[in-house]
């Protein structure tokens, strides 16, 4: 594959961060492998888990979900290790004192964080998602169950001018207990209808039980009532159910799909979803910034040696990954909005990088 306008040197450069890149996740995903492994093997021999299972459903999906969760630390220190390393061997000396100046043999590094960019967001969008599918109903069945059982005070809109409310849903027997249904025009309210239960069956069938139902015609109102009836309700009980896990699963189309609709529906507590598809674009663009950083901090010889680059790099990708996690954590207390929560430590680390290389 050729680009136009590198040249042998930026070969060289793309093939060592490259290589340093994917040296880093092998060797970090390992340990993470085996303290995982060691962390869960009393579950797996308690809940007599196989070990194809094991192997196959769990391991080879925990794998590059956790390549692309830590793939900002992968990037950093693959540019500050090979560069430290070039730089204590004259290296970028010997570059630099040729005439090429220090924005220009960025630009190989740019290329390789662009290629991991495009890389990270693929993983996260399209292939991880399905493959968190087979994890996490792993980890129910054989670790810990973490779904999401039932539900208290729900209320969203059905259709336009329709508003559904549960007291309580029981995702076991999938039954709603004490349910209305309430159908408006403009502000004026027009029918009301009360169950003291709401079976789901499938796709968008309901069956309401001791019901009635309260139809405003006029100044008169017209009852009427039964033990049960079969209706067709456009939602099902993934809308409201949400699980902690529930966005990991979902490509990014499917995110963007599921948040709008859930928005028109009025349901609030779709943060998590935001946070995720915003920190799909985040997390690539974070590819970037941490090149610029680490390019600039271990371009220099340093009377520490590689050691205090190394240290440096570490402490600041470890910092990043905090930092988003923190904001992240406002975003759901609702201090602060998802797209502000995920991109301000881009923001912040991005005025660093600017700094560190000027």
């Amino acid at each position: 594959m050729k680009i136009p306008g590198l040249k042998i040197i930026d070969w060289y450069i793309i093939k060592k961060f490259l290589g340093t890149y994917f040296f880093a996740i092998v060797l970090i995903i390992s340990i993470c492998v085996m303290f995982d492994f060691n962390e869960k093997v009393d579950k797996f021999i308690k809940n007599e888990t196989p070990t194809e299972a094991i192997i196959f459903d769990y391991y080879l999906n925990f794998i590059p979900y956790f390549i692309n969760l830590l793939s900002p630390l992968f990037v950093f220190i693959a540019v500050i290790f090979f560069t430290a390393k070039m730089a204590d061997n004259s290296e970028v000396i010997a570059i630099l004192s040729n005439g090429i100046s220090f924005r220009r043999m960025l630009r190989p590094y740019m290329v390789s964080a662009t290629l991991i960019a495009v890389m990270t967001f693929l993983l996260s969008s399209y292939i991880i998602p399905p493959a968190n599918i087979t994890r996490i109903e792993f980890q129910n069945k054989y670790v810990k169950d973490k779904r999401t059982i039932w539900e208290q005070n729900i209320q969203l809109e059905v259709e336009p001018d329709i508003i559904a409310y549960f007291d309580r849903f029981d995702a076991n027997s999938n039954t709603g207990y004490r349910f209305s249904l309430e159908r408006f025009e403009g502000k004026e309210l027009k029918s009301r209808l009360t169950a003291q239960q709401i079976h789901w069956d499938s796709a968008y069938h309901w069956t309401v039980k001791d019901y009635m139902i309260r139809d405003f015609i006029g100044m008169k109102e017209v009852l009427s009532s039964g033990n049960s009836l079969d209706t067709t309700l456009t939602i099902i009980p993934s809308d409201f159910m949400i699980s902690v896990y529930d966005s990991e699963q979902m490509t990014t189309p499917e995110l963007k799909e599921y948040i709008d609709r859930q928005k028109k529906r009025g349901i609030g507590n779709i943060q998590l979803f935001e946070i995720e598809y915003h920190k799909r674009f985040a997390m690539a663009f974070a590819a970037f910034i941490l090149t610029i950083i680490g390019a600039s901090l271990s371009s220099r010889k340093m009377k520490g040696g590689m050691g205090m680059n190394i240290g440096i790099g570490l402490l600041l990708s470890f910092s990043y990954i905090l930092f988003m996690q923190i904001s992240s954590s406002f975003a759901i207390s609702g201090l602060m909005s998802s797209f502000a929560a995920t991109w301000i430590p881009n923001l912040f680390y991005a005025i660093i990088s600017d700094v560190i290389f000027y």
